[in-house]
């Protein structure tokens, strides 16, 4: 039994209200992209008015995570708020968000393409110039990690140290993905889908032509900082060092 959010200011209690819907409705688009099956998978958001994010609770079905199922837990993994246990992945997410200050979202997936990467720890090497864009580079490949605690996410801060990439194939288990919020983690999620399935039939087609790096850079520059309407802004992967 929690002491839940009665101790927490309004703003904290309000925001998790929020955050909660916003939670809730972001799983229902992994499987409307064909990212998930069954009850695997999972979105969580960080709060901004406390050290807490909403995640899903563990081995729910889709069509029954309402905002009030979703969970609150703090930077350490522990349940704050909510009547499930969290999911399964909530260590690793928690350590990304110790860890990597300027993150607001992660996701985990078991899209087909990308895990089907993972399963061979090969990256998905730049060929795209959605790649470009979106990655910065190629996909990296993170180290083989057991669930249960934070190993996953000592293994996602670790890779993705210093590069340009919000995603990480995690070996042999599928991909995780950071965003400013849950909706830009999703939509990290959505494309590394997308790439991993266009650059394994390019590849069963013929020789990848990589893209030089001057033109990734260049394409990623654009992208990040004059596509769109203005509100995009890239995520800085970077490790706390307090």
């Amino acid at each position: 039994m929690t002491a839940g959010l009665a101790g927490y200011a309004v703003a904290v209690r309000e925001e998790a209200a929020r955050v909660r819907e916003v939670v809730a409705g972001l799983h229902a688009e992994l499987p409307r992209w064909g990212l998930v099956v069954w009850t695997a998978g999972n979105v969580s958001q960080r709060l901004t008015t406390a050290d807490l994010f909403v995640i899903k609770p563990s081995g729910v079905t889709y069509d029954a995570l309402s905002p009030e199922a979703m969970v609150v837990c703090d930077l350490d993994g522990n349940l704050v708020d909510g009547d499930g246990a969290p999911s399964s992945d909530t260590a690793a997410h928690a350590y990304v968000y110790r860890h990597m200050p300027h993150v607001g979202g992660v996701v985990h997936t078991h899209s087909t393409y990308a895990t089907a990467w993972s399963a061979r720890g090969e990256e998905i090497p730049c060929v795209l110039t959605m790649m470009a864009d979106e990655f910065g580079g190629p996909v990296p490949v993170g180290p083989f990690a057991l669930i249960g605690d934070d190993s996953i996410g000592r293994g996602i801060v670790e890779t993705l140290r210093g590069s340009r990439s919000r995603a990480v194939l995690m070996q042999n288990h599928g991909p995780f993905t950071i965003g400013r919020d849950g909706t830009d983690a999703v939509k990290a999620a959505v494309m590394v889908e997308e790439v991993a399935r266009t650059v394994h039939v390019a590849r069963e087609l013929g020789e990848l032509i990589p893209i030089p790096q001057a033109d990734v850079d260049s394409l990623y520059a654009r992208y990040q900082h004059v596509y769109g309407q203005g509100d995009s802004a890239p995520v800085l992967v970077e490790e706390d060092q307090a």
